[in-house]
């Protein structure tokens, strides 16, 4: 685990965009699957690479996870990379560096039928706290996108 320099954002950009067509497409409303375009990855990994933790094995990235205050933003794996461990680890360090900022507790949003995902962060000890609207920012404003909230373990 280390933190994420402007070179990785390529990499960056490609396990988000491969990430979030699988926990997403299904799941969430056409207006945020039609914003989610190749160049508003590559635009938001650039801008939140100061905010990004990278898995990285030598050179490769494996994964990321991006942290906005007391939220993991976004945490996604290379396809290659999941079931492996990996995950666990970047949440986990994730969570560390939200509560290493000052806070209790770190929080997560998974969209409501990425059943996958929440199985993943129950197993990992973080509780779903119920159903959230969250409003995913897209040019312009934000679209609806219904949820629920994850609470990781407290300190």
């Amino acid at each position: 685990m280390r933190p994420a320099v402007p070179a990785d954002v390529g990499d960056i950009t490609r396990i988000w965009r491969q990430g979030w067509a699988d926990a997403h497409l299904g799941h969430v409303p056409a207006a945020l699957v039609a914003a989610r375009t190749a160049a508003s990855f590559a635009e938001r990994a650039r801008e939140q690479v100061a905010d990004t933790i990278v898995a990285a094995r030598g050179e490769e990235v494996l994964g990321f996870a991006m942290i906005d205050g007391d939220q993991v933003d976004q945490l996604y794996l290379d396809r290659a990379a999941r079931g492996g461990g990996i995950g666990a680890a970047l949440l986990k360090a994730a969570a560390e560096a939200v509560m290493a900022a000052g806070h209790q507790r770190a929080w997560l949003v998974v969209a409501t039928g990425n059943v996958a995902a929440r199985r993943f962060y129950e197993r990992q000890g973080w509780v779903d706290g119920g159903p959230i609207v969250h409003r995913a920012p897209v040019p312009g404003g934000s679209v609806a996108v219904d949820g629920h909230r994850f609470v990781s373990p407290g300190r």
